[in-house]
């Protein structure tokens, strides 16, 4: 295919100037997005099994309830029952910050004893999968404007320059894609490597990146878009408001557990129950959010889908499952949270997502290098420019995977020494990033990438050596042979060390024997 040679330079420039502004705080939340694909998981491994109670059989739930009710004013406000082995039968929180992320919230699990007597135990919750959620939508930028975190505000602009980046990558691609398309030529060069594995890794993944790309920014601005929907609609409510009842009702009143399973059952096929959770019971608007799983179907997220309804009279609020002809509309939603958020294949569709979410920060990663290695001059000092998008993109690049990897390995010795552990997390996250940042500027790129791949594939190999150790050592009273419940969180962590230690001798091959007159020579 033949294209005008400045039509191809021109959506070069596109291509070069919309990745390089974009590819930084994209690569946090592609990095750390690849990571919430386990985000229950990754919590569940940072919690200490001694948290969570012996779960019940189902004829015994409410019995349970009951007991718990009669005991904590809060449960009868609103509580959580779990059907998941690996968590208490039944949580609610004694202290809880209101909706979004809160570092403070202390949960109460409950069960019952053989002889069925309630045993209670208080415990702050563990928010690391959620920390690093909000990593993914945020790239770690703090601070509001409104009530929208900034973070997704940021993030929301740099995918529109990254859907630029995408399309005009394609056609300055195109005159050579069909020649090129496979080819990873190894002996002509590093650059010439980097740059093939780029538009590999582009194209062969380009549906994944434009669904992503288009989807992000819906969400960043999504009152935007529901405030442009007020010139069609006035005044008028775009969704139709939950009436309160006329009464309060008491939680003394809920039917049996048994009710809401026959209710699921009735309104789905092929669902299980993954946890029910009760909210404002002794209100005028009660409600009960019932989260279900079917691998088989597109749910809306990784985790599931959700029915919301009335916990006394059972009639359904909201769901995110289609429930009857009329509501065409709640699948095509769905769908579009479903192939951000991978929500369907099981998990095999869960594990490509968080391969694709690492080829993508590989994408924003490598189109940094290309640009610095097309703008490298002929001696061995290169320009004050270069240095610093050199050293930029090092200390952020691999400062927020080392954060990540530190703040995993930090969890079990925090709770050894009974610090605040969610704090403990972000002010863990934040110290590790900007040190490396510094460090990166202070040292040097080159220099800088050798040495901060061998320190995260260090850290990787702490991390099972530390769950080995915690199971093994009575200093860990909190930890047991359940903290091997989540071995792939270990296991991943070994294959990373070994990765970015293979980079690291890649690195400094390339920095003391490969182009003088190079960023990366040493």
């Amino acid at each position: 295919m033949r294209v005008r040679g400045d039509i191809l330079r021109t959506y070069q420039s596109v291509h070069t100037w919309t990745g390089i502004v974009a590819g930084l705080v994209l690569f946090i939340g592609f990095y750390a997005g690849s990571l919430t694909m386990f985000e229950e998981e990754i919590t569940q491994w940072a919690t200490p099994p001694s948290h969570h109670l012996p779960q019940v059989t189902i004829d015994k739930i409410d019995n349970l309830i009951t007991k718990a009710l009669d005991t904590s004013e809060n449960a009868q406000q609103g509580f959580k029952i779990n059907f998941n082995d690996a968590s208490s039968p039944m949580t609610w929180y004694e202290k809880k910050g209101g909706r979004g992320l809160y570092l403070d919230n202390v949960m109460v699990h409950a069960t019952l004893s053989a002889q069925g007597d309630l045993i209670t135990r208080t415990e702050p919750t563990n928010e690391l999968g959620d920390l690093i959620d909000m990593l993914h939508r945020t790239a770690g930028i703090a601070g509001k404007v409104g009530h929208e975190n900034l973070g997704v505000l940021v993030l929301g602009v740099a995918s529109i320059l990254y859907f630029l980046a995408l399309v005009s990558g394609v056609i300055f691609l195109l005159p050579t894609l069909v020649k090129t398309f496979f080819s990873v030529r190894k002996n002509k060069g590093a650059n010439r490597f980097w740059l093939d594995s780029h538009n590999l890794v582009g194209v062969v993944s380009l549906p994944f990146h434009l669904i992503i790309a288009w989807s992000v920014v819906v969400f960043a601005f999504h009152d935007v878009l529901y405030d442009g929907l007020d010139l069609v609609y006035g005044k008028q409510p775009i969704f139709e408001q939950a009436k309160s009842a006329p009464v309060n009702y008491s939680a003394s009143q809920l039917p049996p557990i048994s009710t809401y399973i026959d209710k699921v059952n009735e309104l789905t096929e092929g669902y299980s129950i993954k946890y029910i959770e009760f909210s404002r019971l002794s209100t005028q608007r009660p409600s009960v959010a019932i989260s279900v799983m079917n691998t088989a179907e597109m749910m809306r997220n990784n985790t599931g889908d959700f029915i919301y309804m009335n916990p006394y009279t059972l009639a359904p609020a909201f769901s995110s499952i289609s429930m009857s002809e009329d509501d065409y509309y709640v699948s095509y939603v769905a769908s579009f949270f479903s192939l951000h958020f991978g929500g369907f294949g099981g998990e095999l569709g869960r594990w490509l997502y968080f391969v694709m979410g690492l080829l993508g920060a590989f994408l924003f990663y490598s189109g940094n290098l290309l640009w610095l290695e097309k703008r490298r001059q002929k001696k061995p000092i290169q320009s004050k420019s270069n240095r610093f998008m050199a050293n930029l993109t090092i200390g952020v690049c691999l400062g927020s995977i080392l954060a990540v990897v530190v703040t995993l390995l930090a969890s079990k010795w925090l709770y050894l020494i009974n610090a605040k552990i969610n704090n403990s997390y972000v002010t863990c996250y934040y110290l590790v990033f900007f040190a490396v940042l510094i460090y990166s500027f202070v040292f040097g790129a080159a220099k800088s990438a050798i040495h901060m791949q061998k320190i995260i594939a260090l850290t990787c190999l702490c991390i099972p050596i530390t769950t080995l150790v915690a199971i093994t050592t009575p200093i860990f009273s909190q930890w047991n042979l359940n903290a091997f419940s989540n071995s792939a969180i270990d296991i991943s962590a070994l294959i990373f060390a070994a990765i970015f230690y293979y980079g690291a001798l890649k690195t400094k091959k390339r920095a003391y024997f490969g182009e003088r007159n190079s960023i990366w020579a040493l």
